[in-house]
């Protein structure tokens, strides 16, 4: 197996402002939710659920980069 230099990253953006189903786990970016229900739930149980956590991101600082040529991530801080 040879091994790769990582010469080839990619910054992998921040994520924010994700929520959490309370009820299935499903998390999704707020913004791909809107005003709907959990699409899992939905999908899953047939029922509409609106039930949401906000889930608390740590900011550390740390940027992240995926490696193109082999997929390893890679943090820097």
């Amino acid at each position: 197996m040879a091994s790769c230099n990582h010469s080839n990253l990619v910054l992998l953006p921040a994520v924010k402002n994700m929520l959490r189903c309370r009820h299935c786990h499903l998390t999704i970016k707020a913004d791909e939710l809107g005003k709907s229900s959990c699409p899992e739930c939905f999908e899953t149980y047939s029922e509409k659920r609106y039930d949401f956590e906000e889930i608390e991101l740590n900011e550390t600082g740390i940027s992240k980069y995926r490696c193109e040529d082999c997929g390893v991530i890679i943090e820097s801080g």
